[in-house]
């Protein structure tokens, strides 16, 4: 069996699937807790990333025991909410602020300053995205300014920084892995689209150091080895994309020309481009649709950050 984790942007899941030439997947344990979401600003949102990874050991320890326990399982997968931007110490594992999750504008300023100084074509050209504070390279800049010495420590290694995924991997690992996957590297603004590698450049551009993000590798590479302590036995975890990438994969849209819609707390399209980028003349984002065996797929995305979160808000009155 697999262990999948699906860290999301209102909930976290874990999920048993059984492999089987017969039927492919099928989930025979799952286990969800919703997130709290805080706004401490207008145009800001954050989650607490201790609680995020509260959230997934207990997911994952559940449906472990629901299904039979961790000798039945092969590997950890991971999927996430992209761009979400945590920083933590180093040495003791432990956030040094709330994560800026995706939907949040406080670094708009930030943004428009590049993009009218004139940098926009430039990173667009190298990265598929446009300036925005969607994307986690001014998100990471502004949270090595709000925390005290932090922009000093990252420099020398003691601060790390990274999407959920790579928070999720070195907590699973108790830090022996800083890692991340090239398609949330994608979401960065930091990533070169084409070699799938951090751009000293763009690092420069946005201030951030690049010692203080996490390797990039394939999907589908090895990953780390989840501590043993926490589920029972030293599972490796062998692949994760971010989840719009992931539900590409899902659907099945490995050619290009295919695409996927999804519906979840915001919209998004997404189309198989092939094996190379394709610039877009109407804004749309260039990005990777999945990385694995040592080769590339492409991707064409629309965004529309608000779908299954104004209907929570609605619930939530």
């Amino acid at each position: 069996m697999i262990l999948a984790i699906d860290q999301g942007t209102t909930s976290t899941r874990a999920i048993a699937f059984e492999v089987s030439p017969e039927s492919d997947f099928h989930a025979v344990a799952v286990s969800q807790i919703e997130l709290a979401q805080h706004f401490p600003q207008s145009g800001w949102v954050e989650h607490d990333a201790a609680e995020i990874w509260r959230a997934t050991l207990q997911t994952c320890r559940e449906v472990v025991r629901k299904a039979g326990g961790v000798g039945r399982f092969a590997a950890i997968g991971i999927t996430n909410q992209r761009e979400t931007s945590v920083i933590w110490d180093a040495a003791t594992g432990e956030p040094l602020h709330r994560a800026i999750v995706w939907q949040d504008r406080r670094t708009a300023e930030a943004t428009t300053r590049l993009a009218a100084a004139g940098h926009e074509a430039a990173v667009q050209a190298a990265t598929g995205l446009i300036l925005d504070p969607y994307f986690s390279a001014s998100k990471y800049a502004w949270l090595l300014d709000a925390v005290p010495g932090a922009r000093e420590r990252a420099a020398r290694g003691e601060v790390k920084l990274g999407t959920i995924d790579a928070w999720l991997i070195w907590k699973l690992t108790g830090g022996n892995s800083h890692v991340t996957d090239a398609t949330n590297a994608s979401r960065t603004s930091l990533m070169d689209l084409t070699s799938r590698a951090w751009r000293q450049d763009l690092c420069d551009l946005f201030g951030v150091p690049m010692a203080a993000l996490p390797e990039i590798r394939d999907c589908d590479a090895l990953l780390g080895k989840a501590d043993a302590s926490l589920l029972g036995r030293a599972l490796p975890i062998h692949g994760s994309a971010g989840d719009q990438h992931a539900a590409l994969v899902g659907h099945g849209a490995l050619t290009a020309g295919d695409a996927k819609i999804t519906y979840g707390t915001g919209a998004f399209l997404v189309a198989n481009v092939g094996d190379a980028p394709v610039a877009s003349t109407s804004r749309l984002l260039g990005t990777l649709g999945y990385a694995a065996d040592g080769e590339a797929a492409y991707a064409l995305e629309g965004s529309i950050f608000s779908a299954g979160s104004a209907i929570q808000w609605l619930r939530d009155g």
